[in-house]
């Protein structure tokens, strides 16, 4: 799913809140979200944590503190986020943040299932990179 499909809503508004660690987006069909930094953390669409297909995701944890340093733009079709965690390789495409907006309490959702399922807290520190695979769900 590359780039953006014909008449997909487009950003009219993007606001950064360092205070209350919140992206605002308005997007061109009236729609607007205020997505937590955590939230865009923990489902970031890079392979560090996505993985390298269905399965493999790397659960995301102690990421409630994280802050989005910069937003890079990335043509005009996303934006890449720089976060104080030193995560950067995530691009977030329009489409990624309209999905990520509108689907945010069932992402959440997932997100304590997958918690609970590996046995883990929202705080705990990440295992360094090379541990178990925690991609159970």
């Amino acid at each position: 799913m590359a780039g953006l499909q014909a008449g997909a809503p487009t950003p009219t508004a993007l606001t950064v809140h360092s205070q209350s660690r919140i992206l605002e987006i308005a997007f061109s069909d009236g729609a607007e979200f205020r997505i937590p930094f955590e939230l865009m953390r923990i489902y970031s669409p890079s392979a560090e944590v996505q993985g390298h297909g269905p399965g493999q995701e790397i659960l995301q944890t102690g990421k409630r503190e994280v802050d989005v340093l910069e937003l890079e733009p990335i043509g005009n079709y996303a934006v890449k986020p720089v976060f104080s965690d030193g995560h950067e390789s995530g691009i977030f495409s329009w489409d990624y943040l309209y999905y990520l907006g509108a689907e945010q309490s069932r992402l959440w959702d997932e997100y304590q299932r997958r918690l609970q399922a590996a046995g883990v807290e929202r705080d705990a520190p990440m295992v360094a990179a090379g541990g178990h695979a925690c991609g159970k769900h």
